[in-house]
């Protein structure tokens, strides 16, 4: 029984650190925070929550996530102009379109002539400008996933800057399930402190 009420404490800290970080994040972000593209660049991420515009993509640097055919999610450079080879913005995407689009010029497409002239068909999409909301990737998740991004970057031979901002497409707090952790985490500290008062002498002598 002392080892149930352990474990349960330990599970209960966990839930709440976790309902403490989702409520604390949408607190600091009720909404996304407006901003340009270049003043993302220039002075960088001002909240967790952003709303960038202005930004062109560019497909054709962009990196494969999983590293195999299994593909679900790619990193693209938002460049402030389609000729900028400043690369400090980078957003994780799981559009359906640049999917396709990469998997087949990639896998599908052999010959330089056929991938050239199908670029040039969706040059807009390959090219053209995108504005996007997303959650900055250091306060989505861990912050080494961080350092495990900057890391993938490396080994495909970009320079990677000690400004650079990675962004999931689409993530917005989870205020829902921070309430939730919480909730869940008062309600079994709850429970333990009742049993306790309940029944002092059992929980002293562990039955």
């Amino acid at each position: 029984m002392k080892r149930f009420r352990v474990t349960l404490l330990v599970v209960c800290l966990v839930l709440g650190w976790l309902g403490y970080s989702d409520l604390s994040l949408y607190l600091r972000n009720p909404a996304p925070h407006a901003i340009s593209i270049d003043e993302l660049s220039t002075n960088g991420a001002p909240r967790e929550w952003l709303s960038i515009d202005g930004g062109y993509q560019d497909l054709l640097q962009a990196i494969n996530m999983s590293g195999t055919m299994e593909i679900d999610a790619f990193l693209v450079p938002l460049k402030s102009t389609p000729e900028s080879d400043q690369l400090l913005v980078w957003f994780e995407t799981r559009d359906p379109q640049i999917i396709g689009a990469l998997k087949t010029y990639y896998f599908k497409l052999d010959q330089e002539d056929q991938r050239n002239r199908f670029v040039e068909e969706n040059r807009q999409l390959f090219f053209g400008r995108r504005d996007l909301q997303g959650l900055t990737a250091s306060n989505l998740i861990a912050d080494s996933n961080q350092t495990k991004l900057e890391k993938l970057l490396t080994e495909m031979g970009v320079p990677v800057s000690e400004r650079i901002i990675f962004i999931s497409e689409g993530k917005q707090p989870a205020s829902t399930r921070g309430f939730f952790f919480f909730a869940m985490a008062l309600l079994g500290i709850g429970k333990l402190l009742f049993d306790l008062l309940r029944n002092p002498a059992a929980a002293k002598g562990g039955k």
